[in-house]
């Protein structure tokens, strides 16, 4: 006489359907000492709400005919979430999350806002999720769902992919020291800026500029550039033309 599923929320609620025989006109049907509701019956299923308890259970049904051989129901507590990693990230989503916590071995679903992702669980108190596509930048609740439960308390942070639309100058010279405001677009989250390959530093003025002083050109010939942009929410690009140093 099968049980499924064999587990479910130390607070009780799980729609648990038993299998065998003879089992219609059931009576009862008990989860240890606590009688569950039943929501159906036919000769050979009877379906029950599980009420609440804790650890390992012995499960009976009760007929006219008697009370049948226990089943063991597994009662499992509700997760807890203790930290997420990276907390931002694209509003179209791809980019993969870590979440720690406890209780997370039976996760079926981590929810962000409305949409939901389907996890990969490393172990009980680790997994990973592939951030679904959110509707809008802004923060969202995260949620995980286990055999125990649900558990919230966790936000995660869409962002935008960044533009640039402009740079001001867009040329200096090749010894770099040159600043240069970059105008856009959804810049406030800007990790890093970059003259080709070199690392540029910045500081962030407001969502729409940011300021950066150019880095020499790494042989110190001229030659354009493409500046890179890096934020939470993307990349994106801009030109500047290193010049040649005059001539005597």
């Amino acid at each position: 006489m099968p049980i499924s599923p064999s587990q479910g929320s130390s607070g009780g609620g799980t729609i648990v359907t038993i299998t065998g025989t003879n089992l219609g006109g059931a009576t009862a049907v008990r989860f240890g000492g606590k009688t569950a509701t039943i929501t159906a019956n036919t000769p050979t299923s009877v379906t029950v709400i599980s009420p609440s308890g804790s650890g390992v259970v012995p499960v009976t049904v009760t007929t006219p005919g008697g009370t049948s051989n226990p089943l063991q129901f597994f009662y499992v507590g509700a997760p807890f979430k203790s930290s997420l990693s990276p907390v931002t990230g694209v509003t179209a989503g791809g980019n993969t999350v870590t979440i720690n916590g406890t209780g997370l071995s039976t996760a079926t679903a981590v929810h962000f806002g409305a949409a939901t992702a389907t996890p990969t669980v490393i172990n009980d108190g680790q997994l990973t999720v592939t951030v679904p596509a959110g509707a809008a930048a802004g923060p969202v609740g995260v949620s995980v769902t286990t055999a125990g439960g649900t558990n919230n308390g966790l936000s995660y942070t869409y962002v935008d992919a960044p533009t640039v639309v402009s740079l001001n100058p867009n040329s200096g010279p090749a010894s770099g020291g040159t600043v240069v405001t970059i105008t856009g677009t959804n810049l406030s989250t800007t990790l890093s800026v970059a003259f080709g390959a070199t690392l540029a530093p910045f500081s962030v003025i407001n969502d729409t500029s940011i300021s950066v002083v150019t880095p020499p050109t790494p042989d110190g010939s001229p030659g354009a550039a493409t500046v890179t942009v890096t934020t939470s929410g993307g990349a994106a690009t801009g030109d500047f033309t290193y010049l040649a140093g005059p001539g005597i």
